[in-house]
């Protein structure tokens, strides 16, 4: 059964916001830093380029506000009309306390209620799917959902297997009751953690608590096997989308647009070719952002916004460490 079958009512996303840091971290400026050259990193990621936020004492509440601003003023969004707020990260400015409560309050929605979401590169799809069910059950009318990482706070910049890929960005969405008949429907979302070792942040957590001795080991800094991720990552995207497109009887002929997330643009090309899909309907910005985890795709939808078209049919598709990965089918609800 498609998801739109089973909502009470038709949801869809109505406004967009994005934001990236000025800072630009070039792959000339990596050859300064580590043992690797613009070519190396071009051929194997896609990526030219990452943006890195700077300012000092600021970190993913920053980022996630200043999209959120970016989506008001384009919409002329009242703040205090918002209901809730739910925050996609793996960076969150600190532990316990939920970054989304602060930026709540930061952006004076004084109405609304906030909490983090944490699937890696997934979550925004998987708060896409928590946002648009508080928003079919009547229970909510407008639910502002934020995908926001600063990945240069985890990133080891000595390790140039991951340097080079990551950085810092947020985008940001708003969720209300459809006003035609377009909007999210359908989708997918899996997991599978007895793979987790290859991708994540050992220090930090229950299991090996921060000390002086886990930091010199540097389990405080992501690592991730990138051949293994690669192979499941493109598995994953696959899976889900021909999954999406058989369960809604959808030809990669009608597909509008496919937007993948942006981790390197090999496991782009593979996903999409093995689709089937041309070129010019697959979305990237890769090589302008590099990866910025759940702020990739909400960066997508804000910078390809003008493409889209009232009916336009997108598939989103994501892979993430834990692993999470999956798609969703929406049609566009405004020009």
């Amino acid at each position: 059964m498609r998801m739109s079958d089973r909502l009470r009512n038709k949801v869809a996303i109505t406004g967009i916001g994005g934001f990236v840091p000025d800072h630009v971290l070039s792959n000339a400026d990596l050859e300064k830093i580590v043992n690797t050259s613009d070519d190396w990193i071009v051929s194997r990621t896609g990526i030219r380029e990452r943006r890195i936020l700077k300012e000092k004492g600021q970190g993913t509440s920053y980022l996630s506000v200043k999209a959120i601003n970016n989506l008001f003023s384009k919409n002329n969004i009242d703040p205090k009309t918002v209901d809730a707020v739910i925050l996609a990260t793996i960076t969150p400015d600190v532990l316990v306390a939920p970054t989304a409560a602060y930026v709540v309050s930061e952006i004076g929605a004084s109405n609304a209620f906030g909490f983090d979401l944490g699937a890696a590169c997934s979550g925004f799809l998987y708060g896409l799917s928590v946002a648009t069910n508080f928003v079919a059950s009547g229970r909510y009318k407008r639910v502002l959902l934020v995908g926001a990482d600063m990945m240069s706070s985890i990133v080891d910049y000595t390790d140039r297997a991951t340097c080079i890929l990551f950085g810092d960005g947020a985008g940001a969405v708003l969720l209300e009751p459809s006003p035609n008949e377009y909007g999210i429907e359908d989708e997918y979302l899996r997991s599978d953690g007895t793979n987790r070792s290859l991708l994540q942040i050992k220090s930090g957590g229950a299991l090996y608590p921060t000390s002086l001795e886990n930091v010199k080991k540097g389990w405080h800094r992501i690592y991730q096997d990138g051949q293994a991720v690669y192979k499941y990552a493109v598995s994953g995207m696959l899976s889900a989308t021909e999954t999406i497109m058989n369960r809604n009887g959808l030809d990669k002929d009608e597909l509008d647009f496919l937007l993948p997330h942006q981790a390197n643009k090999r496991i782009i090309d593979a996903t999409a070719n093995r689709i089937g899909i041309s070129s010019d309907k697959v979305l990237m910005n890769i090589d302008r952002y590099g990866n910025t985890t759940a702020a990739t795709i909400p960066l997508l939808l804000h910078d390809f916004e003008r493409s889209f078209k009232k009916g336009s049919k997108l598939i989103i598709t994501t892979f993430g460490g834990g692993f999470t990965w999956g798609s969703t089918y929406l049609t566009w609800a405004y020009d």
